[in-house]
Formats: structure tokens, C-alpha cells, sequence
């Protein structure tokens, strides 16, 4: 059985997903349950993009240390020594390097000739091998790229020092037998390619990038790169949790393995997309809530009789539960915080006093808590970053059949200022919007928002997602309730104070 290293790229191509922005605590969080699973590499951002990613992937490096954390970088100087200053303190330092090779992007983009990108390319690695003893060059755009000059540049990118070579699909126009023929010609026709590992790196814009990544693993692919949930640019990249999956059921096709803890990956998923805000379609692959529900009659029925005539994935291989009822109202401290200990968490006194203190408020309120409101409790508490923002104190909403909906709202204000006005909207939810607008010092525009429930039940949490722009910045904020409007109302603020953190981080960094 070869081993098939897996190289996650959630937090930086995953974050790229249109109204995704995730903050360092947020990042961290990602990353260590991203150890947990079991990534061999992690890429955590692009460093010399912002401060905010510089000081994240800095962060992650100096925190994981049993999976290899990389960093994304341009063919330039000044990126790769950016990168360094972020990296240096990892387990094993590792740059990840990406310039363009296929005809279309190195005419228009890049507006150089194939002889100049090679002697860039080689420079990029020569310079990053000063500093980094792991060096990964991408050619983006592989699959487009003319064959003969792929294999020229991989050449001398090796003779030049790179580790591994990635051949990314990158606008994901491949089909599984041309993708595996493309590493084919490789391994072929590079003479020194036995020194490097070979990555494949799969987009889903034709809804093949897992297909296309098996297809690089029989190839002659070692690594494959992903993301959770297939989040990313566009369409998505290869889902990773799908590939761990495929791999291990079907082990009498596929000869290969990963290091992937797959009793991680429910936890893992239900991470990524509770703080990107990227909801989980109900018909996805391994880990949507529909993967093992059975709807149709017949299906039950052999179900009851024998799990394996329609189930060839069990619950319990991705770590999936009962969701029991797992504490109650009646719990103390002492239960809680060993519960929150199983699940993962690392919260000190304080946090788990907190944390505590919101599940004694919740199991008041709701008569089952299920461990999806624990992970949302837990995990709020462990990101959460001690800054002056706005907060919410009260919302209340006047609406009925033929009157105007009209929102109250209070909230104390990063300067603890305590602030209300009112205001009235076509519905509950834009009357609250309204309402905020007026209370945070900006320009605030809505771009989109929406509602899911968390659990079953009429009871259940209400999870609110808020994407809009505030003084012309993009910004995505989450949150949760059992009333849905109060959900949206922290929703709003969370993106608003989102914007005045990064802002701040900046304006601090510039001083510095």
C-alpha cells in the first residue's frame, strides 16, 4: 500500500471562496483540528498578501508542529522573505512557490516569453532554497501548459532545488484519463523526477477534481492536494474528505493510503463550515445530512435487515454520532468541562466558565443539548478575541399582518457607549438591519444573508450568516440563537466588528 501524503489548502485556496474571511483565531482553530485529522502539510495563507494573513500563518507555524505548515508565495524576492519571517519558526519550514506555465497566462498575464518564466522560475527556487529546506513549485495552469515545456521547466526547477513539484488543474478543464496522462508524460520524461514528490492539485469546475486526483494518484502522483468540504475559487477544489473516503472503501482498487483519522472528519467539516459560514449541502458526499438517510420505503426496509444493501459508508467511520442528548440542564461544571476535554477542546478557566455559563443559559431555554450546540458553545468561546467591539444587549421587534415591522435595538458601542434607535423595514430582518446601520459608525451595505438550523427539533438553534460591505470593505459575520432575528441581529455586528479588529490589526502594524 504507498502512502498518498495529504496537503490542505482549506485556509488559504479555501479561503479565497467568495464571502469567506476568517480571522487569526478562527485560522488557528481550523489548523489545529486540520493536525488533528491528520494533514501531513498545511497550507495557512498567503503571508505576503496582508498583515492579517502574515500574522496568521506566523501563528500556525509556531503552534503545529505534527503536520508540515507552508505558506503561499509569488515568484518574487520579496514574497519568499515575507514568507520566511512567518515560517521560520515551523517543525520543519516549507515555502510553497507558484508561477504560471501555460500559453494563456504567460502571454496575457504574466506578458513574458517561456525562456524568461523558466529563468524566473529558477531564480524563485534557487532564492527560496537559502531559507527553506522544503521548497514546492506549482506550475499554475499545468494541465493548459504545452506539454514539452512542462517538462522543461520541471527540470530545471528541480536542478534548482524544489522538493516537490505540483501540477495544479487549475481551472479545473481536465478529465481523469488526460489529467493522469499528464503526470504519465512526467514521470517519463523528467530524468530526475524520482527526486521529488509529485502533487496533483484539482479544481471542480466540471465537478471531476476528486476523480481527476485519483487519476494523479495512479499516475504516479505521492501527494494530492484539497480542501474541506471542497470549499475554494469558484467551484471548489477536490474534497478531501471524499478522497480519504473513496480510498478507503474502495482499498481493493485503490492501493493507497493516507495518514487521514477518519473519525475526524464530521468534526472537521462541521468546523470549516460553521466558522466560514459555507453551509454544507444536504446531498453531498460523506458528510452532508442526507449522506445516510434513507427516504424511500424500500430502502428502509433493507436497511433494518442489513445496513450494507444501501450503506457502504457507516456513520461511525467519519466520527458521525447519534447526537445524543449528551448533558442537561442539571450538569454541573465539573461534567461539562471533561465533555468539552473529549470533544477536543483546549479552554482555560476562565473560557470554560464562560462556556459554561452560555450552556446553563441554552439548556434552560431548550430541553435536548445535542453535541452540535456543544461544538457551537465550545467553539465560539475558544476563538473568541478579547477586543472592544459592538455588542448586542437587546433587540426587539413590533411586526403583525398589515402594520410596519419595526425593530428596536440597543447595543454598547467599542467605546462603552450605550446606543438605541429604531427603524422600520419591508420585514423583521431588514427593520433590524436598518436599525444597525444606524448605530455603527460606517457606511454599511448588505450583500447577503441567510438562516439554517442547527440540529433538529422546534427548539433548535438558529445559525444566522451575514455577508455585506462596511466602509467599502468586504465583510462575512456568524452567529447563533434560538430566535433566529436576535441570530441575524449578532450576525450584522459580527461582520462590523470583524472590519474594526482587521482595521485596527493594521493600523498597529503600521505603527510597528
Amino acid at each position: 500500500m504507498q502512502k498518498i501524503d495529504i496537503f490542505d489548502t482549506t485556509l488559504r485556496d479555501g479561503e479565497q471562496s467568495a464571502g469567506i474571511n476568517l480571522n487569526t483565531a478562527e485560522k488557528l482553530e481550523i489548523a489545529k483540528q486540520l493536525e488533528r485529522f491528520g494533514a501531513n502539510v498545511i497550507e495557512a495563507g498567503f503571508p505576503a498578501s496582508s498583515q492579517g494573513d502574515f500574522e496568521a500563518v506566523k501563528k500556525i507555524a509556531q503552534t503545529i508542529r505534527s503536520s508540515i505548515v507552508t505558506g503561499l508565495a509569488r515568484a518574487v524576492k520579496n514574497d519568499i522573505d515575507t514568507s520566511w519571517e512567518a515560517l521560520k519558526h515551523g517543525a520543519e519550514p516549507h515555502l510553497h512557490i507558484f508561477l504560471a506555465t501555460s500559453p494563456i497566462h504567460m502571454t496575457h498575464k504574466l506578458k513574458k516569453t517561456p525562456d524568461q518564466v523558466v529563468d524566473i522560475a529558477v531564480e524563485s527556487v534557487r532564492h527560496a532554497r537559502k531559507y527553506f529546506p522544503l521548497v514546492e513549485w506549482s506550475a499554475e495552469d499545468a494541465f493548459r501548459s504545452e506539454p514539452e515545456f512542462l517538462v522543461r521547466i520541471v527540470e530545471k526547477v528541480i536542478q534548482a532545488g524544489a522538493t516537490t513539484i505540483n501540477l495544479p488543474d487549475t481551472v479545473g478543464y481536465a478529465t481523469p484519463v488526460e489529467y493522469g496522462e499528464m503526470f504519465k508524460n512526467l514521470k517519463y520524461n523528467v530524468k530526475s523526477i524520482d527526486k521529488v514528490k509529485l502533487s496533483a492539485h484539482c479544481h471542480n469546475d466540471l465537478g471531476m477534481a476528486v476523480a481527476n486526483t485519483i487519476a494523479a494518484i495512479e499516475n504516479g502522483a505521492d501527494q494530492v492536494e484539497g480542501t474541506i468540504n471542497g470549499i475554494g475559487e469558484r467551484a471548489g477544489n477536490a474534497a478531501l474528505e471524499e478522497l480519504a473516503v473513496a480510498l478507503h472503501i474502495r482499498k481493493d482498487v485503490y492501493p493507497f493510503h493516507t495518514d487521514i483519522q477518519l473519525n475526524e472528519i464530521k468534526r472537521t467539516s462541521q468546523l470549516v463550515s460553521q466558522l466560514t459560514g459555507m453551509a454544507i449541502q444536504a446531498n453531498k458526499a460523506v458528510v452532508g445530512k442526507n449522506a445516510f438517510a434513507h427516504e424511500s420505503g424500500i430502502h428502509q426496509d433493507g436497511v433494518l435487515k442489513e445496513r450494507t444493501t444501501y450503506e457502504i459508508i457507516t456513520p461511525e467511520l467519519i466520527g458521525e454520532t447519534s447526537n445524543r442528548i449528551v448533558l442537561g440542564k442539571h450538569s454541573g461544571r465539573h461534567a461539562f468541562k471533561d465533555k468539552a476535554i473529549a470533544l477536543g477542546f483546549e479552554l482555560n478557566d476562565e473560557k470554560i466558565n464562560e462556556a459554561f455559563k452560555a450552556f446553563k443559559t441554552l439548556a434552560d431555554k431548550k430541553k435536548e443539548i445535542s453535541e452540535d450546540d456543544l461544538y457551537i458553545i465550545l467553539t465560539d468561546q475558544q476563538i473568541q478575541e478579547d477586543t472592544p467591539v459592538y455588542e448586542l444587549k437587546s433587540v426587539q421587534v413590533q411586526y403583525g399582518n398589515g402594520s410596519i415591522p419595526t425593530a428596536t435595538v440597543s447595543v454598547t458601542s467599542p467605546d462603552g457607549e450605550s446606543l438605541q434607535d429604531a427603524s422600520t423595514g419591508s420585514g423583521s430582518v431588514e427593520a433590524i438591519c436598518n436599525t444597525l446601520e444606524r448605530l455603527v459608525k460606517g457606511k454599511v451595505h448588505l450583500l447577503d444573508y441567510r438562516v439554517t438550523s442547527i440540529g433538529k427539533g422546534r427548539d433548535a438553534l438558529g445559525e444566522a450568516v451575514v455577508n455585506l460591505t462596511f466602509n467599502g470593505k468586504t465583510s462575512t459575520g456568524r452567529d447563533v440563537a434560538q430566535d433566529v432575528l436576535e441570530a441575524s441581529a449578532k450576525a450584522y455586528l459580527n461582520a462590523i466588528n470583524r472590519q474594526l479588529v482587521n482595521e485596527r490589526q493594521s493600523a498597529f502594524a503600521k505603527m510597528v
